[in-house]
Parts: structure tokens; C-alpha cells; sequence
């Protein structure tokens, strides 16, 4: 698998010691992980074998890397050399310049640290949707589960858009999907 998108003139973003890079196939069954642990947040249905893992990297997001507009931008989100999550730029629309951010964890980061991962992680995203892509805005689509993440969207210049009111089912109860929207407020580079 390639280790850098076509897409991209920079491909490593840093902020300390903590960094996001084109995701890493030796990633992929900590990834696969988290999701499986996190299922009621995702839109994922069930939990994924590794051969499913497997193959996913070696057919989907190895495609991402060659493509001079791919539908999503992911990358391995560490601290130091340790992969810790991983999220990017998903469900792109070039035309729009508009794209959904997605961000995961480690599912044994406390609370308390998750604030200071998300924003960490949200800083190093904007750059490359801002800068890097130049794109118009980026937005986040949260199932109403996890109220917590709202004040560090937030904090971080996200502005509540819209709710989708009972949008989905989640363990037999319908929940409001919330947007988070946040422009380009940076330099075009």
C-alpha cells in the first residue's frame, strides 16, 4: 500500500507530539478494534472480521492514494510513533468543496484526554482541509449518543447547523443526527 496521497503536497501534519499521517496498513487491526468497540456511534452495523479488515485496506483505501479526487482522506493519528486513532476527510464533494470529518480513538482514552485528542486532531484535519484542499467548509455528522463531543466541536469554531430530527435507529429508539459546521476561515496557501 502507498504511503501518500496523490492529492496531497504535504502529507504529514503535526502539532507537538502528536501528528496524522496517510493511515497505515500495520494500523489496521487497532482501527478495526475501536470500531468494533464503538459500534453505537458508527455507521456500522456489525462487527468486522480482520479478513474483512484486510481486505477493505487492500481494495478501498489502497485505491485512496492514487486518486487525484478521492471520496475520503484517511490517516493514522499518533502520538509520537504509537497510532492512537485514526479519521480524515470522508464523503468528499470536490464540486462543493465541502467534506465530513470522521475521528476515532483508542477506546481506552479517558474522557478527560478525548477533549484534548479531538481538538488536537480537529487543528491537524482543518489544515488539510483548509489549507492543503482549499475547500469551503468541513462539517461533522454525530448520531445524538455521545453530547459530550458538542462542546469541543464547539470549542473548536464548529457551529451547530442542523439537527435531523429521529434521522436514525439505534437499539430500537430513533435519534436525531447533529451537524456541526465550521468554514474556511484560514489563508488559502
Amino acid at each position: 500500500m502507498n504511503d501518500s496521497y496523490k492529492v496531497l503536497k504535504k502529507q504529514t501534519f503535526s502539532k507537538g507530539n502528536y501528528r496524522i499521517v496517510p493511515i497505515r496498513m500495520e494500523d489496521r487491526y487497532a482501527i478495526l478494534q475501536w470500531r468494533n468497540e464503538q459500534l453505537f456511534h458508527l455507521r456500522q452495523n456489525r462487527p468486522l472480521s480482520k479478513k474483512e479488515q484486510d481486505a477493505y485496506f487492500s481494495t478501498v483505501v489502497a485505491n485512496l492514494f492514487s486518486n487525484e479526487q478521492p471520496d475520503q482522506i484517511l490517516f493514522s493519528y499518533l502520538e509520537g510513533d504509537t497510532c492512537i486513532g485514526y479519521g480524515g476527510l470522508v464523503h468528499i464533494n470536490w464540486t462543493d468543496q465541502n467534506a465530513e470529518i470522521s475521528f476515532i480513538t483508542n477506546t481506552m482514552i479517558d474522557k478527560k484526554r478525548y477533549a484534548f485528542q479531538m481538538s488536537t486532531f480537529l487543528t491537524l484535519i482543518a489544515e488539510v482541509g483548509y489549507k492543503e484542499l482549499g475547500f469551503h467548509k468541513l462539517f461533522t455528522y454525530a448520531f445524538d449518543v455521545r453530547p459530550e463531543i458538542y462542546p469541543i466541536l464547539e470549542e473548536n469554531g464548529f457551529k451547530r447547523e442542523a439537527v435531523l430530527k429521529e434521522h436514525c435507529l439505534i437499539s430500537g429508539a430513533f435519534k436525531d443526527v447533529i451537524i456541526h459546521t465550521r468554514f474556511n476561515t484560514l489563508e488559502k496557501t
